[in-house]
């Protein structure tokens, strides 16, 4: 049913995406598809990396890690973008129809007051999406 499903990855929080990260790769290996982790940056120094090429080497060792670690098909994309904040899900539905995923499994945080007044990435890219979107929430 799938054959490539796409894992939206912010480096910064990686540490927070384990049930994201978990149903990716169940599902990758029921539909022994390809995961592809999408990371986005910009050309600027972040708390992760000093530019985008060290950016691209950290995700790139994050989806072998990931490969490894769960025995799945993996593979990273680095997407520089000039304001993350105000182009992340064009990005996200840029990236998802450049790589051709036919499914995109993000990870969600809890809902707030906030919320309320503001809609939640995921909520935005599943609105959007071409594709069938897992929205996980991590607790």
């Amino acid at each position: 049913m799938f054959s490539r499903i796409m894992v939206p990855v912010d480096l910064a929080h990686a540490a927070r995406l384990d049930k994201a990260l978990q149903m990716a790769s169940d599902l990758a290996h029921l539909y022994q598809a390809e995961v592809v982790f999408v990371g986005i940056t910009t050309s600027q120094p972040s708390s992760v990396a000093h530019n985008p090429q060290e950016f691209a080497a950290k995700l790139d060792s994050f989806a072998a890690d990931q490969a490894g670690k769960r025995r799945i098909s993996a593979s990273a994309r680095t997407v520089v973008s000039h304001d993350p904040a105000v182009d992340l899900e064009a990005t996200l539905l840029k990236a998802c129809s450049d790589i051709g995923a036919e499914l995109i499994v993000m990870a969600s945080h809890v809902p707030s007051v906030r919320d309320y007044l503001f809609h939640a990435h995921g909520g935005r890219v599943a609105e959007k999406a071409p594709v069938s979107v897992l929205v996980v929430r991590e607790s």
